[in-house]
């Protein structure tokens, strides 16, 4: 699995300073609409959008679960930051699946890495819209690199 070490995971500044508010609490998921990856990691790096444009932090990655929209809600809402329901059913819309991205011990980074130092680091020219794996060593080095706050 050291080719799917990480996965950098897109998401939204809002989303972003809602899972920060919620820390390094117990479990915590990040939902997108569909059968979305990842579906075996080891670590979630979160990249936070335009216009913040960074790699922000990062989490221990525990499963994927997919599914019906009411009973992934029913098991795991409680760990989403799409509260109330209201929220999640606007979210979610009339998709007849979604993903629950489970982590853990989330740590957010005081050094976050920008999109320009990021796309250098790993010689690309973008980054994909629905996210990418990394390997072991790549992530490695980006973490050291954030400096995260304990």
């Amino acid at each position: 699995m050291s080719a799917q070490y990480a996965f950098v995971v897109m998401t939204k500044s809002k989303w972003w300073s809602e899972f920060r508010l919620h820390g390094n609490e117990q479990v915590q998921s990040y939902i997108q609409k569909g059968l979305a990856p990842p579906k075996q990691t080891s670590l979630i790096l979160f990249y936070v959008t335009k216009p913040v444009g960074e790699v922000a932090g990062y989490a221990e990655f525990i499963e994927r679960k997919t599914g019906d929209p009411e009973k992934l809600w029913n098991e795991y809402g409680r760990e989403s930051v799409l509260l109330p329901k209201q929220k999640y059913d606007e979210f979610v819309g009339k998709r007849e699946k979604v993903s629950f991205v489970r982590f853990r011990n989330l740590r957010e980074a005081t050094k976050p890495i920008p999109l320009s130092n990021l796309l250098l680091f790993l010689g690309m020219k973008r980054l994909s819209r629905k996210g990418f794996y990394l390997d072991k060593e790549t992530a490695e080095e980006l973490v050291a690199q954030m400096k995260t706050k304990s």
